[in-house]
């Protein structure tokens, strides 16, 4: 029996243990890689650059060789009847006949041209005709603008996906970090609440026992209370800072996943001093391209406005069957058809148009003019931008020195003023103090190096460093 109570015992810690399996174990590095290939945002930038590949073909295709086919099938279910007039028939026998039929003419007589008209019905009831037709451009003005112009919103669209890749690298990293601050944070308030929780009950016995008052117990269990409040809190978003990583990283935000990388070790291993040392590129920034692009299309859009003015020339060839028929016999071996064929060429002119030519040039001038602006606002705000990163960084970086010293000097300060209290030496005001002091710095801590790992990762976006 004891055998089996092991047997069972085995397989249930071995159960257990396989259910709780994280479906991802991660280090930063690789959920920043996870997230370029499937976060939704990168899908959808990588989705935009082939919509513009797509792009450039259509507007590549519509200069080449087009082939079209039709094919049209008739049944007049009442043949449609044209008058002539009955002086047109010649004074032949059978049109005599014909006419004297009609015109209820005596037969004795000799033949004279009628007066009026006789009705009669032209063709088949049934014809099916079938086309094939090859047309040719031969000149367009637009044309090899419209080129030029789709080209280069391929290029804008294959810059801004790098610019997505980029701020997803930034997204990954403040959710990698605001995960391990959830974590770290929980780790510090649990080890407080221990403290105080052995504190509390030597508190109580000391009471109990007439050496200090009940307003000292008291404040223990407010402050204990509000540290039992806090970690629950910071329990509940544990869970929402992991459900916005696997967001961020492009998996179901139910998937469980584990960390490698510590808070402490990020924050050591992201201080680079040489960045705010780094000269800043602005010729290569990633922004500065979209926004010389996007100028350079605002300058084809309007020169592709005034190619519209231009004549445009075209040749076609067409070669098509024709059959005709009371029944519909198309399909049989013995129907008779008959070809036809064509070509030509065709010249558009483009005369008039109610200045709505003009207009239009005019709108895209002004996009021009528009776009010349922005790349001017970009050029300034992106030096703007690099200088406001360096700061920040900087100062990260000694906002995490003075709270890592801060700390250090606040568990001290706390634990002398714990033993000076329980040595009824110190009240309980000072204890508190103490405490509250600590709990601040300890926060201002963990803040200080998510701090220097989120201001690092916005200094290279700033800086546009690429992706290692």
């Amino acid at each position: 029996m004891k055998k089996y109570l092991i047997i069972i015992t085995t397989l249930s810690i071995g159960f257990s243990s396989y259910a709780q399996k994280p479906d991802m174990v991660l280090s930063l590095d690789e959920a920043i890689q996870i997230a370029l290939k499937n976060s939704y945002n990168t899908k959808a930038s990588k989705n935009n650059v082939l919509s513009a590949k797509e792009t450039v073909w259509e507007t590549t295709a519509s200069g080449l060789p087009q082939i079209s086919a039709s094919i049209n099938y008739q049944n007049f279910i009442k043949q449609p009847v044209s008058l002539l007039p009955a002086a047109a028939f010649d004074n032949t026998a059978s049109v005599v006949e014909t006419v004297e039929d009609y015109f209820d003419i005596q037969s004795n007589r000799d033949p004279a041209s009628p007066d009026g008209f006789i009705p009669v019905v032209f063709g088949t009831q049934q014809n099916l005709n079938a086309s094939v037709t090859l047309t040719q451009l031969l000149f367009d003005g637009s044309y090899l603008i419209g080129l030029q112009a789709s080209r280069a919103y391929l290029k804008i669209s294959e810059q801004a996906n790098k610019k997505t890749e980029l701020l997803t690298r930034e997204a990954v990293v403040n959710a990698y970090g605001s995960v391990l601050v959830t974590e770290k944070s929980i780790a510090i308030l649990e080890g407080n609440i221990t403290v105080l929780e052995k504190n509390l009950e030597d508190a109580k016995k000391i009471y109990e026992n007439g050496f200090n008052e009940q307003e000292d117990v008291e404040q223990l269990e407010i402050t204990f209370g509000t540290l039992k409040n806090q970690l629950h809190n910071m329990q509940r978003m544990k869970g929402i800072a992991y459900q916005m990583l696997n967001l961020s990283i492009g998996v179901s935000i139910n998937t469980s996943v584990i960390l490698t990388d510590s808070l402490d070790s990020l924050a050591e291993t992201n201080i680079n001093l040489g960045l705010i040392s780094e000269p800043f590129n602005m010729s290569n920034h990633i922004d500065l391209k979209i926004a010389e692009n996007d100028r350079e299309s605002k300058r084809l859009m309007m020169q592709l406005e005034k190619s519209k003015a231009l004549p445009s020339l075209s040749a076609f060839v067409n070669y098509g069957k024709q059959a005709f028929s009371d029944t519909f016999t198309f399909f049989r071996g013995n129907q008779q058809w008959f070809d036809s064929s064509l070509m030509g060429v065709s010249l558009n002119v483009p005369i008039f148009s109610s200045l709505g030519r003009r207009a239009k040039t005019a709108q895209a001038r002004i996009a021009l003019e528009t776009s010349d602006i922005r790349l001017e606002e970009t050029r300034q705000r992106l030096s703007l931008l690099a200088e406001k990163a360096k700061n920040e960084y900087q100062l990260s970086i000694e906002n995490y020195t003075t709270a890592k010293r801060n700390v250090e000097l606040s568990e001290r300060i706390e634990k002398k003023q714990r033993i000076k209290f329980f040595e009824g030496i110190s009240s309980s005001f000072d204890l508190l103090q103490a405490q509250n002091q600590l709990y601040t710095q300890q926060q201002n801590y963990v803040q200080s190096m998510l701090e220097v790992i989120a201001k690092k990762a916005a200094l290279e976006t700033a800086l546009n460093i690429p992706i290692k």
